[in-house]
């Protein structure tokens, strides 16, 4: 089960940080696009639907590695002044009874909207776009089975007791006495 996992969180590793270089390319890209429409006075359809692209690939991909971390956001109002104890249950009923079920939902509804995409090879409806929308769309699927992976990942540890240092949120003391 062990090897299951960490097979898993490596692959969402990998997609994350493959994922966060849209983040350097969304820039590149949209400054490019400001220099060409302000300074030349031309602008490139591409260039702005590749921006767009990228923003949709950096949080659709990454999400999965982002909650492996940690890192996601989380409304805390009471969850940082708990016990270790407290928060492992909390998060381990988050995880499985409403990331994993989101995530299945997310699976389920967008299949068809991606096959239905890639049955046409769907392209941009601007002219001069990007002709790949079909591979955009496919972000989704990726999603929701990244992120329901990682959760059912993430919530296996900690039923175990073996979570790894990432997981501990920051601002919280590993060695607290509360409970």
């Amino acid at each position: 089960m062990k090897t299951i996992i960490d097979k898993i969180e490596t692959a969402n590793k990998a997609i994350g940080q493959a994922a966060s270089w849209c983040a350097l390319a969304m820039m590149l890209f949209q400054m490019i696009s400001v220099l060409l429409r302000y300074v030349f006075s031309y602008g490139l359809i591409t260039f702005q639907e590749a921006v767009i692209y990228c923003h949709a690939i950096l949080f659709m991909l990454g999400a999965a590695y982002v909650l492996q971390l940690n890192e996601h956001v989380r409304v805390d109002v009471i969850y940082a002044s708990l016990g270790k104890a407290a928060r492992r249950r909390i998060d381990i009923i988050a995880l499985l009874f409403f990331v994993v079920p989101v995530a299945a939902v997310i699976g389920w509804f967008g299949l068809p909207y991606v096959v239905r995409s890639w049955a046409t090879l769907e392209g941009s409806r601007q002219s001069g776009g990007i002709p790949a929308i079909f591979l955009l769309k496919t972000t989704i699927v990726v999603f929701a089975v990244s992120v329901g992976l990682q959760a059912i990942c993430s919530a296996a540890r900690l039923i175990d007791n073996d979570t790894v240092s990432q997981w501990q949120p920051t601002g919280t003391d590993d060695n607290d006495s509360h409970g």
